[in-house]
């Protein structure tokens, strides 16, 4: 089995003292946080830097510190079983116009309470739910 290592972002920027969080949209209407591969001597949170500037035009992130969850996923590709690893760091931004790269075909903030009802994937909303705590707030 191939075992695949990836980094992810849960950004959010503030506005009227509430939270946005950065949700992108791929061509089959997904809906998740900035993500991707862990290249060769990359350290996780400089992948999920890189992902964000890649895949969302943001390269101002300033992360949490004491946030880095990370979530494994089994999935199949070309008929072989894959396990992922998948780490997620929480960052600030102050960007607010995002520029999508061809991987995706849209953006969206929103706050919490919609957020964790648009993301696609249960584990992502696992992981909102934990950024949120972080900030004090137990929204379940």
């Amino acid at each position: 089995m191939t075992i695949e290592k990836s980094a992810g972002a849960v950004v959010f920027r503030k506005e009227n003292n509430k939270r946005f969080y950065l949700l992108l949209e791929k061509e089959n209407g997904q809906l998740d946080f900035p993500k991707g591969n862990i290249e060769k001597g990359e350290k996780a949170i400089d992948a999920a830097a890189r992902e964000t500037k890649e895949e969302a035009g943001i390269d101002d992130l300033k992360f949490v510190d004491g946030f880095k969850e990370t979530i494994k996923v089994f999935y199949k590709w070309e008929g072989e079983l894959r396990l992922k690893f998948i780490t997620f760091f929480l960052a600030e931004t102050k960007t607010r116009d995002v520029k999508i790269s061809f991987e995706h075909k849209d953006y969206q903030w929103l706050p919490y309470e919609e957020a964790v009802l648009k993301l696609t994937f249960k584990n992502s909303k696992e992981i909102l739910k934990k950024a949120e705590k972080l900030f004090g707030l137990n929204h379940y």
